[in-house]
């Protein structure tokens, strides 16, 4: 073979690759804006029940028709504590199921001669479609799911017509046979390779589709074509893992749960290898009328015949040990367990963004959902930072108060760098393809995150004034204190609202409970404001005890205005989606 043929061949199928890939990416995208929210919620408030975590993980998957999408937001629900890990396992097993809904979908519609046939029309009434209701979000999102499923047909046509005829090259068909001539140990080459090729590609749906093309082809048999999907299922875990990567201990192990599970199913399945295929050859000899083993050139043989029987077994193997490995959570907790150890306290308190680092999926609408997440994340930092403060008046020698000051200064620090990297993330997620309400969700979430790290700044400024009035051996009296402390005390009430607000769904913030807490704030400060005028005209204490003091309870109005300004950014994005 000529050095040019090689390459046309390489570019013909990468190219034939990247049109399957982008349809499927179209595909994908049109669902998850069609369900919106929707998805998010029902795996956000998944229980600990097994089967209740299957159902969901199926119909999630089915429906947005990517696992890796499913699993990455898994492990970030388990990251934020929202999902347990049984629940998370539960989960990831029904996503296995869920994302076989591929294999059939390239097996019916997606293999043969005309395969692309009606691609052509489908693709006309979508950017009809899209053209017509522009301005209505999810018949758009319709349009742009049929268009990515005929991008996906024609891919699988081109793939088809990409694949050399193998006969022009008998060394590499020896190569397949002499791989395929070790019995057992041919089925573990091709499931490790499989698992290699996965990794690489990072992602499973073009392995499978590249597996049955080479199947429909004639390239490799049945026995091959199975290892090689076992090998998929160990491979397409990736995903997950390296989104966890950065995660704490508790998204660590949720992906580790997926690598397991699907590990031990490989291995299940190798123990009763042999009956398992004779079963699928049974089957597929019934419903087509061939049987996948027959070679190429044997009578009867049906170029359907393994792509069917591939698609049965990948629906089996997942459903069976789904069904088998599902009464044995609890020993999957203890194998992760055992992986991934717990870090201690001070660890997890570094700077590690938790949720939109090593997980970038390929819609704007999920990452978004990682971004909140991570906003959530952000609160829950400065909140902590906040309770702080109080230990930098009550402590009882310099060394406790320096202490004091290092965690407040490495969290200034923190809330720096997550406002930098959230703020970029969004800023990368604003140059897809985004909704209305998508684009303004951003531009509140930039909003947001301004003001977390304000609200690290206006602490900062508190302990530094903390700090200034020790060294200058200034004192407060008994009076001073408790009014700094009751004002302490309803910032943190507005910090917590803030809080819920971000935590709870966009279109049931309670804004009111938001402006109360802030009123309070802003009324207690003019009280304090009034008395300190009137102390210090009565000399009841000297200006450098009246500078420190009335610049305290001025910083902390000044936090609670960042603070409302946050609720007031939510607000914001709940208007355009109830124009909506």
């Amino acid at each position: 073979m000529l050095l040019g043929e090689i390459v046309i061949i390489i570019l013909n199928f990468a190219g034939a690759l990247a049109l399957f890939l982008f349809g499927m990416k179209l595909m994908s995208e049109g669902l998850q804006k069609i369900a919106g929210d929707k998805m998010r919620a029902i795996l956000g408030k998944i229980t600990d029940n097994p089967l209740r975590g299957i159902l969901t993980g199926t119909v999630v998957t089915t429906a947005i028709q990517s696992s890796s999408a499913t699993t990455v937001m898994v492990v970030s629900f388990v990251n934020a504590g929202l999902l347990s890990l049984a629940g998370a396992i539960a989960v990831i097993m029904g996503a296995n199921i869920g994302t076989t809904v591929t294999a059939w979908i390239i097996t019916l519609f997606g293999l043969g001669e005309s395969s692309s046939a009606f691609s052509l029309p489908m693709t006309l009434g979508a950017i009809s479609m899209i053209f017509t209701f522009s301005k209505k979000d999810k018949l758009k999102s319709i349009g742009e799911f049929i268009i990515g499923l005929a991008l996906l047909l024609v891919g699988m046509n081109f793939l088809q017509q990409a694949m050399p005829n193998l006969e022009e090259y008998p060394k590499f068909l020896e190569t397949l046979a002499t791989l395929s001539n070790y019995g057992f140990w041919s089925i573990l080459i091709f499931t490790v390779i499989g698992a290699l090729l996965t990794c690489l590609v990072q992602a499973s749906a073009a392995m499978m589709a590249i597996t049955l093309v080479m199947c429909y082809k004639g390239w490799i048999g049945f026995d091959v074509a199975v290892a090689l999907v076992m090998g998929q299922n160990i491979g397409t875990t990736i995903t997950a893992n390296l989104a966890a990567m950065v995660a704490n201990t508790a998204g660590k192990k949720a992906a580790r749960a997926h690598l397991v599970f699907n590990v031990i199913g490989v291995i299940i399945t190798l123990v009763v290898f042999r009956p398992v295929m004779d079963l699928i050859a049974h089957i597929t000899t019934n419903m087509v009328g061939a049987n996948p083993y027959l070679p190429v050139s044997a009578e009867g043989y049906s170029p359907e015949a393994i792509p069917m029987a591939l698609s049965l077994f990948h629906t089996f193997f997942n459903v069976v040990n789904t069904l088998i490995l599902v009464w044995f959570i609890p020993q999957i907790i203890k194998i992760v367990n055992w992986m991934v150890k717990t870090l201690p306290e001070d660890e997890e308190e570094t700077f590690r963004l938790k949720f939109i680092s090593g997980g970038w999926m390929n819609t704007a609408e999920l990452n978004m959902e990682s971004a909140r997440k991570e906003i959530e994340n952000f609160s829950k930092r400065m909140l902590r930072m906040y309770t702080f403060l109080p230990s930098l008046r009550t402590a009882k020698d310099d060394e406790e108060f320096d202490r004091v000051m290092q965690r407040i200064e490495k969290y200034e620090d923190i809330s720096d760098h997550m406002e930098a990297e959230i703020a970029k993330f969004l800023t990368k997620i604003s140059e897809g393809d985004l909704s209305k309400e998508g684009s303004q969700r951003i531009s509140s979430m930039l909003r947001i995150v301004d003001n977390l790290e304000s609200i690290g700044d206006a602490i900062y400024q508190i302990a530094m004034t903390r700090k200034n009035k020790r060294e200058m051996a200034v004192h407060f009296d008994d009076e001073q204190n408790a009014n700094l402390q009751h004002m302490t005390d309803l910032v943190q009430r507005a910090l917590d609202v803030m809080d819920t607000n971000l935590k709870t769904d966009y279109n049931k913030i309670d804004l009111d409970a938001a402006y109360d807490a802030e009123r309070a704030i802003n009324q207690y400060r003019d009280q304090l404001r009034t008395r300190h005028v009137d102390a210090l005209k009565l000399g009841i204490y000297n200006y450098a005890i009246g500078s420190a003091y009335s610049g305290l309870f001025a910083l902390y109005e000044k936090l609670g205005d960042y603070v409302i300004n946050v609720s007031e950014a939510i607000d914001n994005s709940k208007k355009v989606e109830n124009n909506n």
